[in-house]
């Protein structure tokens, strides 16, 4: 056998092993069909129902339970169809559907329950001064931070004193104001600063 016939051999040998690892690595690379996949981390901010707020409580198929919308009462309870109260106060949708599922069970088989809430009555911030549109904001999550509520209205006006901007928060029944530097919080800088609002907060933008 010549030297050339031999290079030839050893080459194609060595073509062959390369193929195999690279579909080794591949196949080690790529996840099993039936895999599952990673499941995404549940919101950690669920709006949770509070009194005057609007909802809209949807038994499928069933017309004569369910309402188009239900004002929470002062005493955290609404009226419904078939099962006349129940406590919402605190709930989140999700949560007060499931209370809602088990209620509506015991009078509807297979109850499939919806809970919206129409209108956000019961927490809202309020903002002041050089602001786009000034007034209540809806405090839709327990995380609604100073930025989103002045994106929420708008933003701050060209005239604005953007390096001024203070929150005032009724702390054991005193008042105090909280620092909020616009242009820095943008810039990423002084992030404490950008605080989750609580509700009846109000911004103040001089």
């Amino acid at each position: 056998m010549s030297d050339n016939s031999v290079m030839r051999r050893v080459h194609r040998a060595a073509v062959i092993v390369s193929l195999c690892i690279g579909v080794a690595v591949v196949a080690a690379q790529t996840p099993a069909a039936n895999t599952p996949a990673a499941q995404s981390p549940p919101a950690s901010d669920e709006y949770h129902i509070g009194a005057g707020d609007v909802l809209e409580i949807n038994v499928w198929n069933e017309p004569q339970a369910s309402v188009a919308a239900v004002a929470v009462r002062p005493d955290g309870k609404v009226s419904l169809p078939l099962i006349k109260e129940i406590d919402v106060l605190g709930q989140t949708p999700m949560e007060l559907q499931r209370a809602l599922t088990a209620r509506f069970e015991k009078l509807i088989r297979g109850a499939d329950v919806t809970v919206v809430v129409k209108e956000i009555r019961s927490k809202k911030v309020y903002l002041v001064g050089k602001v786009t549109k000034p007034g209540p904001v809806p405090l839709v999550s327990d995380h609604m931070t100073v930025l989103q509520a002045l994106a929420e209205c708008g933003g701050v006006s060209q005239f604005a004193k953007r390096g001024k901007i203070y929150v005032l928060r009724t702390d054991n029944g005193k008042q105090v104001k909280l620092p909020f530097d616009y242009n820095a919080v943008i810039k990423g800088e002084h992030m404490e600063q950008n605080i989750a609002l609580l509700p009846d907060d109000t911004i103040v933008v001089p």
